[in-house]
């Protein structure tokens, strides 16, 4: 068989994966990290002890890391999402008048 002369991405369709993190974590916890570092800059200026801010820090880290890999792990790509979507979702669409159903065509179930 002959050797191509381009390489073929096989990745195509894929969701981005990082470390185990995939699609829309990775953009959660670099945000997670953007206030992570915002906080440690507001702490630092109102005079708060280094070593008290970077524990602080490390312990909201840490907790950033585990919850955002957690959701990785549970609900997948996509999954939080689909989630999020079928929360929006009515139980139920209530109709209190029959004039809706009356107007039905019976063969095609299209109004009139």
């Amino acid at each position: 068989m002959q050797e191509l002369p381009y390489k073929i991405n096989k990745g195509v369709n894929r969701p981005v994966e990082f470390r185990g993190l995939k699609a829309q974590y990775i953009y959660y916890l670099a945000l997670g990290l953007a206030v992570l570092l915002i906080l440690f800059c507001v702490l630092y200026i109102s005079g708060t002890p280094v070593y008290l801010s970077l524990f602080i820090l490390l312990v909201l880290g840490g907790g950033l890391f585990v919850s955002v890999s957690r959701l990785s792990r549970r609900y997948g790509a996509y999954g939080l999402m689909k989630r999020y979507a079928a929360r929006r979702l009515p139980y139920a669409i209530k109709c209190t008048s029959l004039r809706t159903f009356r107007s039905l065509n019976l063969k095609t179930g299209v109004k009139r």
